[in-house]
C-alpha cells in the first residue's frame, strides 16, 4: 500500500481528494501546521507527495525544494494558477507532473498511478547493479559511486542515466528521453529535459564523471563508454 502525503490548505479539496486515494487502497496524509512541512514529510516517509502552489507561510515552491534536498520521492504539483512559468517552474525544481485546478479527480488518480508504476515498477525491474566508467550504477537506490564518491540521484535522473548507459556511444534522442520521463509532455518544455541533465552532470563532476555524457546538438545525449 503505497503512503500519499498531501499538502493542501483546502479542507473541502483535501477531504474529496483523500476519500477517492482511499478508494484505490492508497494511505493519505495532510499536514496540519503548515510551518512545519518538513517535519510532517518525515513522519510520513511518504512513496508519492502532492503540494499545491499557493499555501499559507511558504508557497509550494519552496516546499519542493526542502523535499529535493532530502528526498528523491515523487512530487506532483496542484494549482489554480495558469500562468506556464508556474509549470515549468515544477518541472525544473525536480516535479514529476502539474496538474491545473479545476481538475478530474479520476484524472489525478489515473497520473498518481502512471508515476508510481513508472518510478517503483522501473526501479524492480531494473533493479541491479551496472558498472559504468568504473563507476556502480546502483538503479534500485538511485546512487552512483566510484573511488572519489558517492553522489544520490532522483528518480529522473537515475532514468536518464539508466537510458544513456543502456546504450553507451549511441545516441539517445530528446524525444525518447521526454517520452519516458513524462507521461504528459503538454507540462514540458524543451527547456526542462535540459535542466535534468544539467543537473545530472554537475553531480557526475562531483565524482569525476563531469565529462561522461555528451550533448549531440539537435538530437539527444550519448553516454561516452571511456573518458
Amino acid at each position: 500500500m503505497y503512503k500519499i502525503l498531501l499538502i493542501e490548505d483546502d479542507t473541502s479539496l483535501f477531504q474529496e481528494i483523500k476519500e477517492r486515494l482511499k478508494q484505490w487502497s492508497y494511505e493519505v496524509y495532510g499536514i496540519h501546521d503548515f510551518s512545519q512541512v518538513m517535519q510532517g514529510f518525515a513522519q510520513v516517509n511518504p512513496d508519492l507527495t502532492i503540494i499545491d502552489i499557493q499555501l499559507p507561510m511558504f508557497d509550494g515552491f519552496h516546499w519542493c525544494r526542502m523535499i529535493r534536498d532530502h528526498s528523491n520521492v515523487p512530487i506532483v504539483f496542484l494549482s489554480s494558477r495558469d500562468h506556464p512559468t508556474d509549470m515549468v517552474m515544477s518541472m525544473n525544481l525536480g516535479a514529476d507532473d502539474f496538474v491545473q485546478k479545476p481538475f478530474h479527480l479520476d484524472v489525478l488518480v489515473a497520473k498518481i498511478q502512471a508515476i508510481l508504476r513508472r518510478v517503483y515498477h522501473y526501479s524492480t525491474e531494473e533493479s541491479e547493479l551496472k558498472t559504468w566508467l568504473e563507476a556502480t550504477v546502483d538503479k534500485e537506490r538511485n546512487r552512483v559511486t566510484n573511488e572519489v564518491g558517492a553522489i544520490e540521484l532522483t528518480k529522473n535522473e537515475i532514468i536518464i542515466l539508466s537510458m544513456l548507459i543502456e546504450r553507451k556511444n549511441r545516441i539517445v534522442t530528446r524525444d525518447e528521453l521526454i517520452n519516458r520521463l513524462w507521461d504528459d509532455q503538454r507540462f514540458v518544455s524543451d527547456n526542462t529535459l535540459t535542466v535534468n541533465v544539467n543537473r545530472l552532470r554537475k553531480k557526475l563532476a562531483e565524482i569525476g564523471l563531469g565529462g561522461a555524457i555528451e550533448t549531440k546538438v539537435g538530437q539527444g545525449y550519448m553516454a561516452l563508454e571511456k573518458l
